[in-house]
């Protein structure tokens, strides 16, 4: 296993701990609105220091993306980032719903090479490495094996900052009701991404992503045996923050019936 993934998974585990211990007391969490819908806790920002502080003892060079303190250049050249979630859910945790996780990748170069997803509530940990294949509890897993989208079971997520794409939403949403399995909207984008890895979903499509909601989860997917694009079927997700993604059959039915819903000024 690669030096910096082990490190990332401790990191993980220590805001895990954090979190899980937080969760018996939600009573007594001090909740605070960035803005309409979008809230973030005492846990939050005790589980992202954490884990700054467990990568920076190890790799204290690397630069730092992370959602709640934004971004910290390191020591170096800016070659190597980290990207940061401590607490992926954060309404669902508010709620007392247990579908949250901690999302983890390091880039070198703008290109996600290791990545940790941990579910603090099933102690479930995923975990990826570009070349290396990924791994739940350090079992490989693949993608799963169907083919038709008629068959298949699609995640996502709703709006709940800008609405201003909610009727284009609901017109994909409507379609895709129609010709898939079931559609399913938990909340927790990384653990979205991290369920087309290991076949739990056969596809995802989101808008308007941060690039830590999805930075480690892509490389689970595309380490697993999946896809995953932009709206235009290209790799700039993380800077567009639009992401489909599925097994290799399903998600180019899926990405098309996105695409022939978009208006131009959408696509990216």
């Amino acid at each position: 296993m690669h030096p910096a993934l082990n490190i990332a998974i401790k990191a993980a585990r220590r805001a895990g701990h954090i979190i899980n211990r937080a969760s018996n007391d939600l009573d007594l969490l001090k909740v605070t609105a960035k803005q309409p819908n979008d809230f973030v806790t005492e846990v939050d920002k005790a589980a992202e220091a954490a884990i700054i502080q467990t990568l920076q003892e190890a790799y204290p060079n690397y630069g730092i993306l992370a959602e709640e303190s934004g971004e910290t250049a390191g020591k170096g050249d800016g070659e190597y980032q980290w990207i940061i979630d401590p607490l992926d859910g954060t309404t669902n945790f508010i709620h007392g719903m247990p579908q949250y996780a901690v999302s983890i990748a390091l880039a070198k170069g703008g290109v996600v090479e290791q990545a940790v997803v941990f579910d603090p509530n099933r102690n479930e940990l995923f975990t990826a490495s570009k070349g290396g294949g990924a791994f739940l509890n350090e079992r490989r897993i693949r993608v799963s094996r169907r083919t038709r989208l008629g068959e298949s079971l699609i995640g996502t997520g709703f709006p709940y900052r800008m609405f201003d794409k909610i009727d284009l939403y609901l017109s994909i949403f409507k379609e895709l009701a129609e010709k898939t399995a079931g559609q399913r909207r938990p909340g927790a984008a990384s653990l979205d991404l991290a369920y087309v890895a290991c076949g739990r979903y056969d596809g995802f499509w989101e808008f308007g992503l941060s690039p830590w909601d999805m930075a480690a989860g892509a490389l689970l997917i595309s380490e697993a045996g999946g896809l995953v694009s932009d709206l235009r079927g290209e790799a700039s997700y993380l800077e567009t923050g639009n992401l489909v993604a599925g097994t290799p059959k399903v998600f180019g039915p899926l990405l098309k019936i996105i695409q022939d819903k978009l208006p131009d000024s959408v696509r990216g």
